[in-house]
């Protein structure tokens, strides 16, 4: 038997030849993992729990790393994320090694707000329409 080779067969065999290529270079780049501490990225995460026997006002005023008092820390450098209490509803996070300038901050019944404060972040926990501070669990998330 003779195998006869038609023009349209050509072009149909490379057809499928560059559209299976293509695709295997699209899932390829789609599926390569983000660089470590690009810009634009999420560089690192902090939920702030406290420690579950003790509460979050229990949050020493030194800065620790101590897993037990978050639910999930981040940091993109590999360093661990450090919390301290600076006063009841005042709390300063830090990721070492992380050139972070922005953050946003989230608590659950209660406002939230976040700004620089020397190599970290302080948050501020309020009681929604006062001004009183409140002990929460916090979310801080830096970009």
């Amino acid at each position: 038997m003779r195998l006869h080779v038609t023009p349209s067969a050509v072009i149909a065999t490379a057809a499928l030849f560059f559209a299976l290529g293509g695709s295997a270079l699209a899932v390829s780049q789609a599926t390569r993992p983000q660089p470590r501490c690009a810009n634009g990225a999420v560089r690192g995460v902090a939920s702030v729990t406290g420690n579950p026997s003790q509460g979050i006002a229990n949050i020493p005023d030194q800065f620790t790393s101590n897993r037990s008092l978050f639910s999930r820390a981040f940091n993109c450098t590999g360093a661990a994320v450090q919390v301290r209490r600076i006063s009841p509803g005042v709390y300063e996070v830090r990721f070492p090694g992380n050139a972070v300038q922005s953050a946003v901050a989230s608590a659950t019944n209660a406002l939230a707000s976040v700004q620089p404060s020397g190599d970290g972040f302080r948050v501020n926990l309020y009681v929604p329409g006062r001004n009183d501070a409140i002990e929460m669990p916090f979310v801080v998330v830096v970009m």
